[in-house]
């Protein structure tokens, strides 16, 4: 029950809900990246992905990654994966082809990202820094280190790490301590430690590209006082440099990706941007990712969906509910896929994977928009729905990766909690996506306080009213859409009232204002989806399987929406009733 990427559901949303070619033509460095282009492109993936990246996903989960004195082994297959991977052109697929990249739309580096987390997450977290790691140091290193270094990154040869997290300072980067000491050649010498880097150490590349957030002797304490610095494992001349893999974690999912915890002994290294800037530089590489990890998320659930839907297909256990049907004359039992328990879980992981797919895909799109629209106006409406959407997919499509994958294991019984279909892996692997380029909380909390508030929600109220502009208040779907776009707009409006008499407020709210928003983003996708289906007009099982889903998002998803509106709303509610209160209290009154 290998994982098998579909080209063709992709290519409708692609090119039928979002009108990607046209889009993509009217850029400059696409304008002759056509619809066939294209086409063959996700063909070729799809091919590479299914024959050789997924058939390698169950034996690396089981034999792992193996840690001896220092050096990691990679699980059997997975370095003639990764030279098939680097052969192919495939690693940072939208890298300019000046530094060995091919050039190509990041919408379609992240289709063939999705794929191959869901082929084999393992596998993918080798590369999956590469495109982030480029972009860094594409924008802000030097001319020396990009003549040095930027290709081998780009064409894949070899690969990167982000080296953040310290035992003591988890998510606060405030707390780094590791030092980098000014040598008089320009070079540094970096000391300290870094845990939880993924793939610290491997035999993959011969070279691996550490970029490490540190801190110089001068520089003043918190995360302002930080700067990035790139330490590779082995020097300009060849020789290694003082990095070293103290051991790898033993973790509940992720088993074919070594989870390194690392040393820096005075090792060498050179400033990436420019003193006390790391975090502006490093949060180039940490967005870039986190997007990517949002579509970690969606090819975690359509692994678990395909495995389900294809048991479910051939399952058979009592009678479903309903009168019998002629034609299934004397058989026994039903096939479970024809429970509406089942078809519910079904249908409903369905809405999720082709909804969050389109708002993906429609970020990615947003990416290249943001570079080379020759509008700024165009640019800047393209980085406005990046900021706010990309921590909202991050959330929710890892959430719903776990949880969605869950419910698909159920669907397998007894069968589903042990190794045999692998589902039980997807839901161990999924996990990790909610915890790492920052945790969901952070995301809600970044979308929220940071992005939304401080303009009043304006931004935001700007995202949204690009989304109503696209729709038809003819059609009913789109009213409603229309309806609850407006009511989150007001939504943001009160909670940045409330804000100003309780400041803890937004941070406490802040999941349930993410999920609102993903929700009512969701309806738009789907409401997308459906009048594409529409104009369209072709019968067909992807039409079909549509069909059902968007029936099971507007049952069994979007009434979550009214809920979280009412909870944010009780909760803004209950402020204002608190500081009308203490407003009119008499002087002399306890509080």
């Amino acid at each position: 029950m290998h994982y098998q990427p579909r080209p063709e559901d992709v290519r409708f949303l692609l090119n039928a809900v979002l009108d990607a070619p046209s889009r993509l033509n009217a850029l400059a460095p696409f304008a002759e990246v056509d619809q066939a282009l294209q086409s063959q492109v996700l063909e070729e993936a799809a091919r590479f992905v299914g024959e050789v990246v997924a058939p390698i996903n169950r034996e690396g989960d089981e034999v792992g990654c193996r840690f001896d004195e220092g050096d990691v082994i990679a699980p059997p297959g997975f370095r003639a994966a990764y030279q098939g991977f680097v052969d192919g052109g495939w690693p940072a697929l939208s890298a300019a082809t000046e530094d060995g990249g091919q050039g190509l739309p990041a919408v379609l580096e992240a289709v063939l990202y999705e794929w191959l987390a869901a082929a084999n997450h393992g596998f993918t977290m080798a590369p999956a820094l590469l495109h982030g790691a480029y972009a860094c140091l594409k924008h802000h290193a030097s001319e020396e280190l990009k003549q040095r270094y930027l290709q081998k990154i780009a064409t894949g040869e070899w690969l990167a790490t982000m080296c953040l997290t310290e035992a003591h300072a988890g998510s606060d980067l405030g707390q780094v301590r590791t030092r980098a000491e000014q040598q008089v050649d320009g070079s540094l010498r970096v000391s300290g430690g870094k845990i939880f880097i993924s793939g610290g150490e491997h035999d993959l590349t011969p070279n691996i590209v550490h970029l490490v957030l540190c801190r110089l002797p001068d520089a003043p304490a918190g995360p302002k006082g930080l700067s990035l610095v790139l330490v590779p494992k082995l020097l300009p001349d060849g020789t290694r440099n003082a990095v070293h893999c103290e051991r790898i974690e033993e973790k509940m999912g992720l088993h074919s990706s070594p989870t390194c915890s690392m040393r820096f002994d005075d090792a060498t290294g050179w400033l990436v941007g420019e003193p006390g800037h790391g975090l502006a530089a490093m949060f180039v590489m940490m967005n870039s990712a986190r997007l990517h990890v949002a579509l970690q998320g969606i090819g975690l659930l359509d692994t678990a969906w395909q495995k389900a839907d294809a048991y479910a297909s051939e399952r058979r256990q009592m009678r479903a509910p309903g009168p019998v049907p002629a034609s299934r004359g004397n058989e026994p039992a039903d096939l479970i896929a024809e429970h509406p328990a089942i078809r519910r879980i079904l249908d409903t992981q369905r809405a999720w994977i082709d909804g969050a797919r389109t708002l993906a895909y429609r970020s990615a799109l947003m990416l290249d928009v943001a570079v080379h629209d020759a509008d700024p106006k165009a640019r800047e409406r393209a980085q406005r729905w990046c900021a706010m959407v990309t921590p909202v997919l991050k959330a929710v499509c890892t959430q719903q990766a776990f949880h969605g994958a869950s419910e698909c294991l159920q669907v397998f019984g007894g069968h589903g909690y042990v190794r045999e279909w692998g589902i039980e892996q997807v839901v161990r692997d999924a996990r990790v996506t909610m915890i790492y380029e920052g945790t969901n909380e952070i995301q809600a909390i970044d979308l929220l306080v940071r992005k939304v508030l401080p303009d009043g929600g304006a931004a935001m109220s700007a995202v949204l009213l690009e989304l109503r502009d696209t729709l038809d208040a003819s059609r009913e779907a789109d009213a409603d859409v229309q309806r609850r776009l407006a009511q989150l707009r007001y939504m943001g409006t009160t909670v940045a009232m409330a804000a100003h008499a309780n400041p803890v407020l937004p941070y406490e709210v802040a999941d349930d204002y993410l999920r609102v928003v993903a929700l009512a983003m969701m309806a738009w996708a789907w409401a997308r989806i459906e009048a594409a289906d529409e104009a369209v007009a072709t019968d067909g099982p992807g039409r079909a399987m549509r069909a059902r889903a968007a029936a099971a998002f507007r049952r069994w998803v979007l009434p979550e929406f009214e809920m979280r509106l009412g909870i944010v709303k009780r909760a803004c509610e209950t402020v204002a009733l608190t500081h009308s209160a203490a407003a009119v209290q008499p002087r002399g009154v306890a509080q």
